[in-house]
């Protein structure tokens, strides 16, 4: 049976430093969540003090309700998959796998049945007698998540699993884990830097900065509504815009300047008029036109993609934005061309100047959710 997890307000120091600062959150049963950040935000940190291997200064962590800070690593009864794998050279794949098992001291009739259904959940059934150095990092990164699965933990804790694989396999392991974890049910913490991977895999995701939590969401809820510019610009590609509120006749406006504003439904009631805001514009919320009021700019380059071209143009302050279009049969705007932007304003995001948090109404279809 899956099992939740409940950390509140935990806190780890290093001498006078500390890494993670007052952290809440909590992961349900059965779920993929993920914590992604950049290096040095904490991350790893936190899965390591959920296993065991870091102490916790503050606060308490609990797995279906038990409050496990002072349980040692061995009696916590969670798995974990290493960015090396930590896999052992010198033992088969079936030995690898069966290495926890014997631990447990189990019937040798159930390590054997517990293998071969393992070795089959994760399709390496067909190398169970094969060394380690005969096997694809994607295939020995199968190893590690069989042998972790495979005793049956209340917890899998997975620290960067595919950093050390090409992108290819990347994007190939990612679908099995997914994959594999939904199948065996099991609550899950990954850890990652990488964005894509992030999005692709999880349940829902914690944005980490400095050892505090930025946004708890869903991969849709987070790319779409961020909570702040630091999350907007983390998570894809963001252009940041200065621009202003205005407000009249009970309607609001984001105003670009140069005579181009585009009418908002959807930010909250608390922005004043004549409020300078930061809009986040993801590159194919641009719309390349002929309006001489719209937003100006000067293509200096172009990368053609195949079904879209990014173009990096040049704004009036001397800012760069990139601008993403599908690709167009009669060919690439030149460089030097003077181009004239608008943007989708049901897609993009306001926040504000000083604070930098969203200004996105909460709720609704369009509108901005922030679990922390």
């Amino acid at each position: 049976m899956s099992v939740s997890i409940h950390i509140e307000n935990v806190v780890k120091r290093y001498g006078d430093k500390t890494i993670v600062n007052g952290l809440s959150l909590d992961i349900k049963p059965g779920e993929l969540f993920t914590l992604l950040g950049p290096s040095g935000c904490g991350k790893t940190t936190l899965l390591r003090m959920i296993i065991g291997f870091n102490s916790i200064e503050e606060g308490v962590i609990k797995v279906d309700n038990q409050v496990i800070n002072n349980i040692p690593v061995s009696k916590r009864n969670m798995g974990m998959v290493f960015q090396n794998y930590a896999i052992f050279p010198h033992l088969s794949v079936k030995d690898n796998v069966a290495f926890g098992l014997k631990q447990q001291k189990l019937s040798k009739s159930e390590i054997e049945s517990r293998i071969e259904d393992i070795l089959r959940v994760v399709k390496i059934e067909d190398y169970k007698d094969r060394m380690p150095d005969k096997l694809s990092g994607g295939q020995q990164q199968r190893v590690a998540l069989a042998r972790a699965i495979v005793i049956h933990p209340q917890v899998l804790l997975m620290d960067e699993p595919l950093s050390n694989l090409d992108a290819k396999l990347r994007v190939e392991m990612r679908n099995a884990i997914k994959s594999i974890q939904q199948q065996v049910g099991i609550t899950t913490v990954y850890v990652t830097h990488d964005q894509e991977e992030a999005l692709a895999i999880s349940d829902r995701i914690a944005v980490m900065n400095g050892g505090i939590i930025q946004q708890i969401g869903t991969p849709k809820e987070i790319y779409e509504r961020p909570a702040n510019v630091f999350v907007s610009k983390f998570i894809g590609t963001s252009n940041i815009i200065e621009a202003t509120a205005e407000i009249a006749g009970g309607e609001t406006w984001i105003n670009f300047g140069n005579g181009y504003k585009e009418k908002m439904s959807n930010l909250a009631d608390t922005v004043g008029n004549g409020a300078k805001v930061l809009a986040s514009v993801r590159p194919q919320e641009f719309i390349v036109c002929s309006d001489q009021e719209a937003i100006r700019a000067v293509v200096k380059s172009s990368m053609f993609l195949g079904l879209h071209t990014h173009y990096f143009a040049e704004l009036a302050n001397g800012e760069t934005v990139e601008v993403v279009q599908d690709s167009d049969i009669a060919g690439i705007i030149p460089n030097g061309t003077e181009i004239h932007l608008r943007v989708k304003p049901n897609k993009i995001n306001v926040f504000d100047a000083d604070t930098q948090t969203s200004l996105i109404k909460a709720g609704g279809e369009n509108g901005y959710k922030h679990e922390a």
